[in-house]
């Protein structure tokens, strides 16, 4: 066999031998000792504990004490899967009970630039309503989504730095100073209320999705007509949405103990 073949089968055994001992944890087994690995994988004492040894040097393994677990790198290296097309799976559920618990429509959106789309949707069983479709695009600096954006992703704050503010009713914000007051009534109360921003008879009460690394995911927000939800029934309403975005960054590996923007 020459040579660069001789390397190739090797590189790829030792992947496999990797691939089994990452295999031996799981949801309910998340925790093994070296010989607990060694037993489970069948691999040669010696050649187990030096793959071990190297998998937590590069991250792909923690240990605490005499047990090993999935390493931080691991999860790292998952969120772009997590975040690409299974984000709208994993949050589903979440959006379906905030529509249940309240009746509304319940949006999820994630940011583009300027603008934020609504990527998942759990639609009200009301008669009257507003459509919220997905794909609808909107803009960050009107609607209740939008601040929860500028309150916990800088990069869309800067992006409106050098934009023009169009204002769509009396009630939308034309000036930074007016967005910083909201998105910072948005980051102490954990959510944001908006009335008539867009529309002078559409409302919405939204709150952010984390990522696992602490990272702002988007947004989930209940949208519905004014004629049925008032200014004064948000108190009510959003610790409701608060929880179905906690709800859906624990489903997408949230830890609540990493610090927020």
């Amino acid at each position: 066999m020459p040579t660069e073949q001789r390397a190739s089968r090797a590189s790829t055994l030792v992947l496999h031998k990797i691939t089994e001992i990452l295999s031996c944890f799981s949801v309910d087994r998340p925790e093994f000792t070296l010989q607990q690995i060694h037993k489970k994988t069948g691999l040669p004492s010696s050649t187990c504990q030096r793959l071990v040894q190297d998998m937590v040097h590069e991250g792909l393994l923690d240990r605490d004490l005499d047990r090993y677990r999935i390493g931080i790198a691991m999860v790292r290296w998952a969120t772009p899967g997590t975040l690409g097309l299974d984000v709208v799976r994993l949050v589903t559920p979440a959006l379906q009970l905030l529509r249940d618990l309240t009746g509304e429509t319940a949006c999820f959106y994630v940011r583009d630039g300027l603008f934020r789309t609504i990527v998942a949707v759990a639609e009200t069983r009301h008669v009257v309503m507003r459509p919220f479709l997905v794909g609808m695009v909107m803009p960050i600096h009107a609607g209740a989504p939008g601040k929860i954006f500028l309150a916990f992703d800088p990069d869309a704050r800067r992006a409106l730095e050098a934009a023009e503010l169009v204002k769509f009713t009396s009630e939308t914000p034309d000036s930074l100073e007016i967005l910083d007051r909201q998105t910072s009534t948005a980051r102490e109360q954990g959510y944001y209320a908006a009335f008539g921003e867009r529309n002078l008879d559409v409302g919405s009460i939204s709150a952010p999705v984390f990522t696992h690394v602490g990272e702002l995911a988007g947004a989930i927000g209940l949208g519905f007509p004014t004629s049925r939800v008032a200014p004064g029934q948000a108190a009510a309403l959003g610790p409701l949405v608060t929880r179905a975005a906690e709800n859906a960054s624990q489903l997408l590996g949230y830890d609540p103990t990493l610090r927020r923007l």
